[in-house]
C-alpha cells in the first residue's frame, strides 16, 4: 500500500468492511490527529430520508480515528488495531448533511492512558461545523 497521503483506499487501514465502512479517504495523519473525507452516498446504511443520521456521524467520527491509527500502525509495520467506542460526551448536531454532502472531519487525541484514548471530533459540511463530540474510544492494542 502507498502511504503517501491522502489516500483515497482507506479500507485497508481500518478494521471496518463494506458496507461498515464510513470514510472515503484519509487526509492526514500524526499520533495525535487525522482527517478524513466522507461522501454521503443514497445506499449507505446510515442514510435516512435522504440525511446521513446520528449514528453514521458518530461512526464516521471513530472511523476517522482508526484511520489515523491504521495509517500510524501501518508506517510502523504494525496491524491494524481494532476499537470499541466505550462512551460518547457532549454530542452535538448542528444540521444533518443529505446524500451528495462531502464530510470533512478532524479527530484530535485529547488524552490517553493505555488502551484508553479520548478524541474530540469536529465534522463539517460545505465548511460549516454540522456536527462534533468527545468519544473514548477502547482498543485492544496501542497501535495508535
Amino acid at each position: 500500500m502507498d502511504l503517501t497521503l491522502p489516500i483515497s483506499d482507506v479500507v485497508a487501514l481500518l478494521p471496518q468492511r463494506p458496507p461498515f465502512v464510513m470514510v472515503d479517504s484519509l487526509l492526514y495523519a500524526d499520533v495525535e490527529s487525522s482527517n478524513c473525507t466522507l461522501t454521503i452516498l443514497a445506499d449507505n446504511i446510515f442514510v435516512e430520508e435522504g440525511k446521513f443520521n446520528e449514528a453514521g456521524l458518530l461512526e464516521h467520527i471513530a472511523q476517522t480515528a482508526a484511520a489515523g491509527a491504521g495509517y500510524n500502525a501501518a508506517v510502523n509495520n504494525r496491524a491494524v488495531t481494532v476499537g470499541y467506542i466505550g462512551a460518547v460526551k457532549n454530542f452535538e448536531i448542528i444540521d444533518f448533511p443529505k446524500v451528495g454532502d462531502r464530510l470533512v472531519t478532524e479527530v484530535k487525541v485529547a488524552s490517553r492512558v493505555f488502551d484508553v484514548l479520548v478524541i474530540t471530533g469536529i465534522v463539517k459540511c460545505n465548511g460549516a461545523q454540522i456536527a462534533s463530540c468527545e468519544m473514548r474510544v477502547f482498543t485492544q492494542n496501542s497501535a495508535v
